[in-house]
């Protein structure tokens, strides 16, 4: 049964999840949310990362997409030692 409760933004754009929804969802200090805004509705939807068993058929892919387009090891740690110079 989904819970309903009232909560309100701060000047700084913060909303707090009430309580009771935090605990019957189970929601901990750090969650991380996917936010959609529509007209006068928003929504948050939980982001949970893949488990192993569920990212292992990921990085098969990956792999395998990779060695097609003949990338080496070297070429993907100096395309993510660029990404990282521009955060």
């Amino acid at each position: 049964m989904p819970t309903l409760a009232t909560t309100r933004m701060s000047s700084k754009g913060q909303v707090v999840i009430p309580e009771e929804v935090r605990k019957r969802m189970g929601l901990k200090e750090g969650a991380h949310f996917a936010v959609v805004g529509d007209g006068d509705v928003v929504i948050l939807k939980t982001i949970t990362p893949p488990s192993m068993e569920q990212f292992e058929p990921l990085i098969r892919v990956a792999r395998r997409q990779a060695k097609a387009a003949g990338l080496k090891p070297f070429d993907i740690k100096r395309a993510v030692a660029r990404a990282r110079e521009h955060e």
